[in-house]
């Protein structure tokens, strides 16, 4: 396993981060999600990310059981804060400055850790002044309770503006974690350079756009009993943009590419995504421990350049690129 500095910081992450979104605490048991996290561990994976809002804070609880006994000075964890949490009043959701330090206490006792490595505002808060989110963030950073502060699906001009009042008040934004595929590149137009400019660097979420791109689902087929596709909990809902034929078509295409450079089509999935300089890390997730095995096995591959072009080549017109595409994620009025 292989590590990069995320962003201008000194901290380092493994180039695999295992993630819990749509597994821990929901679609996965326990027994399992603790199998799959010390699969992750053996792998050399150091790295690990949740938020409270996965599955209403028992992906953190889950997450925090299994990391018992480990080395924390070893581990980096990192979660998120914004989404509605608990009875879904009208304070428990957002990024004020109540919400944002009842969170973090509340991540920290699910995590079973005094600190958090990363912080990250999941979404951006269009109802909440951004000065006084960054002022609850810069003061968690001065008690200590939080090491690194990073955003989630933010607009290159909100990292700009987020990233100039942190350098106000003392502290950096040193990540974004977007989504990015080889089907979803929406970043690479704005998000990408103007990052690159702050020392920002991304956390992907989605590197096999949510099982798709390990080739498992066919055009014209039924999708495979117990897959993400089948999931009524949420996990179809997120995979549909995808079951389309012509794109399931042109991902079977992809599976010379991947048997010319010895790879798994997750495998190539990941180490594409981790080919950008800009990505820190590739989240995955797992429903059963060989699945985190195959997946780690992306760390350090460097594609060729003429496997890079073939894969352009191959998947055409199927990828979304439109930068606006990034704006959607953030809702502009939500309850309250």
């Amino acid at each position: 396993m292989e590590h990069r500095h995320l962003g201008r910081s000194g901290l380092k992450i493994s180039e695999i981060t295992y993630g819990n979104w749509l597994t821990h605490g929901s679609q996965v048991e326990n027994d399992a999600a603790k199998a799959c996290v010390h699969a992750a561990l053996d792998a050399g994976i150091s790295t690990f990310d949740t938020a409270d809002v996965y599955a209403n804070t028992a992906a953190e609880t889950v997450l925090g059981e299994a990391l018992k006994g480990q080395r924390r000075e070893s581990l980096e964890i990192l979660t998120k804060v914004f989404g509605p949490i608990g009875p879904k009043g009208p304070n428990d959701t957002g990024l004020s400055r109540k919400h944002v330090l009842e969170a973090c206490e509340g991540s920290l006792r699910r995590l079973g850790t005094d600190h958090i490595d990363l912080y990250q505002a999941h979404r951006y808060d269009y109802a909440t002044p951004l000065e006084e989110t960054m002022q609850a963030f810069a003061d968690l950073v001065r008690q200590g309770k939080v090491l690194y502060v990073g955003v989630s699906e933010w607009t290159a001009e909100q990292l700009r503006d987020g990233h100039a009042l942190a350098q106000q008040l003392g502290f950096q934004l040193i990540s974004n974690q977007p989504q990015y595929s080889m089907l979803w590149r929406v970043i690479e137009g704005e998000v990408v350079p103007t990052s690159r400019e702050l020392g920002v660097s991304q956390v992907v979420w989605s590197p096999i756009a949510q099982g798709v791109l390990t080739g498992k689902y066919r055009p014209g087929a039924q999708a495979p009993e117990g897959s993400r596709a089948t999931d009524t909990k949420g996990g179809a809902d997120m995979i549909a943009r995808w079951m389309r034929d012509d794109v399931l078509e042109r991902v079977q295409l992809l599976q010379p590419v991947a048997g010319d450079l010895g790879l798994s089509m997750a495998q190539l999935a990941v180490a594409w995504v981790l080919q950008n300089e800009n990505v820190a890390t590739a989240i995955i997730g797992a429903s059963r421990p060989e699945q985190v095995a195959d997946n780690a096995g992306a760390a350090g591959v460097r594609i060729p350049a003429d496997a890079m072009a073939r894969i352009d080549e191959v998947l055409g017109d199927v990828v979304e690129r439109d930068p606006a595409r990034t704006l959607e994620s953030s809702p502009k009025q939500r309850e309250v």
